[in-house]
């Protein structure tokens, strides 16, 4: 089995994580966590999106978070826009980051549930996005939703998926992550997945992985990507994390038992996991509930397949 020696990793709990939790998080503990992570090692941190805040309260402060935080040099900042109206609100603070994400659904129904389009008029729409963030100098990725499975319609056709992926690589877009939105991937279907999309999309294009950990098969399908031929993955400290529609989905695989796993597999992160599980543990005390992340309970492992023990 041939894996690669290192991995792509990016933070997104800061914005994936918490505009799912039921309370509003206070500002200063958004910008404490986000300086937080970015001192474990960590070199790509989602930080904010810029939304309407009646659609997404808990994001209403991107633009106090984005002028709040103080992260090292060396990592990327990156931000979600849904929109050219979001675009035009985060590039008037265009300095404080240096990536930005734009997204759909593969499905029609979670498309239209998610952001009220068709997957036709997102494409048209975002393409005219990625094309202006491009000129301001930014680095795009395309997140695909429900690239594994809709709630709604069941499967998802792969060609349907890449398809899309490869209209918007043709639009300027740098990486496209396929989201399993709901945790309805399995590993042989991710690894067929990616082997087959980086057949269709070239090795120039950055392919990433997001899985929700909703079923349980989180690390798993993390297994079957890298076998696939993926090593960039995006994940959440604590687990946190979910989708607003429909109900019951769950958070994304937690980033502690991400790197946690492949440490022990040796593929290296740029991770420190002792100063990851530090951060995991004071989101449970700002959020004062338990987090789904394993290690965070069971601690990492102390020795390595080989050693005397």
């Amino acid at each position: 089995m041939s894996l690669p020696a290192a991995i792509s990793l990016r933070e997104v709990g800061p914005r994936d994580g918490l505009q799912n939790e039921p309370e509003i998080v206070a500002t200063a503990d958004k910008i404490a966590l986000i300086d937080r992570l970015a001192r474990t090692g960590l070199r790509r941190i989602e930080i904010t999106s810029f939304v309407r805040a009646d659609a997404i309260p808990q994001l209403a402060d991107a633009d106090e978070v984005l002028a709040g935080i103080d992260v090292p040099a060396g990592v990327s900042r990156s931000v979600l826009v849904p929109n050219s109206r979001g675009l035009d609100h985060a590039l008037q603070l265009r300095d404080r980051f240096e990536e930005v994400g734009v997204f759909l659904s593969a499905s029609e129904t979670h498309n239209l549930r998610n952001v009220n389009r068709s997957v036709s008029a997102s494409l048209d729409s975002l393409g005219r996005v990625i094309d202006r963030a491009r000129a301001a100098g930014l680095r795009v990725e395309a997140v695909i939703a429900t690239s594994f499975g809709c709630p709604y319609e069941g499967a998802v056709p792969r060609e349907r998926v890449l398809d899309i992926a490869g209209q918007l690589v043709a639009a300027g877009a740098q990486e496209v992550a396929f989201g399993d939105t709901t945790g309805m991937a399995n590993p042989l279907q991710v690894a067929a997945h990616f082997e087959a999309a980086r057949t269709r999309l070239g090795d120039e294009v950055q392919l990433t992985a997001h899985f929700h950990n909703t079923r349980g098969q989180g690390l798993a399908n993390v297994l079957a990507a890298l076998q696939g031929g993926c090593a960039s993955f995006e994940s959440s400290v604590g687990e946190l994390g979910g989708c607003p529609v429909p109900p019951g989905a769950t958070g994304n695989i937690a980033t502690e038992d991400l790197v946690c796993m492949l440490h022990e597999m040796g593929i290296a992160t740029g991770v420190e996991l002792g100063a990851l599980l530090d951060v995991a543990r004071e989101v449970r005390r700002v959020l004062d509930r338990p987090l789904g992340s394993h290690t965070l309970v069971g601690g990492p492992i102390d020795w390595h397949p080989g050693s005397d023990r």
